[in-house]
């Protein structure tokens, strides 16, 4: 259940941060309640997940989650470059939270 939560945590890390660039320095309502409520439901998770899972490896897999989420967000809706480069670099990515998971 921690890691569930965990990896939820990072989607919600996703959200806040895509919410975050549409306040547009928050002026705008509703992206700046979205942004709050995803902010603090992702902190929430995080601090749950902790509870078991060592806060080294905890806190790598909810940044890479919502690093990752967010630029395939970036790449599929808001037309930012797929490159092979980026891909790469985000497997890296995954590939590095993977093998800390593995020798945890």
């Amino acid at each position: 259940m921690h890691w569930f939560v965990l990896v939820s945590s990072g989607v919600l890390e996703a959200v806040w941060a895509v919410a975050l660039a549409r306040t547009e320095g928050f002026t705008r309502l509703v992206p700046s309640l979205v942004f709050g409520g995803a902010l603090v439901l992702s902190m929430g998770g995080l601090a749950y997940g902790l509870r078991e899972i060592p806060v080294g490896t905890g806190y790598a897999v909810w940044v890479a989650v919502g690093a990752v989420t967010t630029a395939i967000y970036g790449m599929i809706a808001l037309g930012e470059p797929a490159t092979l480069a980026r891909i790469l670099c985000l497997l890296l990515i995954v590939s590095g939270v993977v093998g800390l998971k593995l020798v945890s």
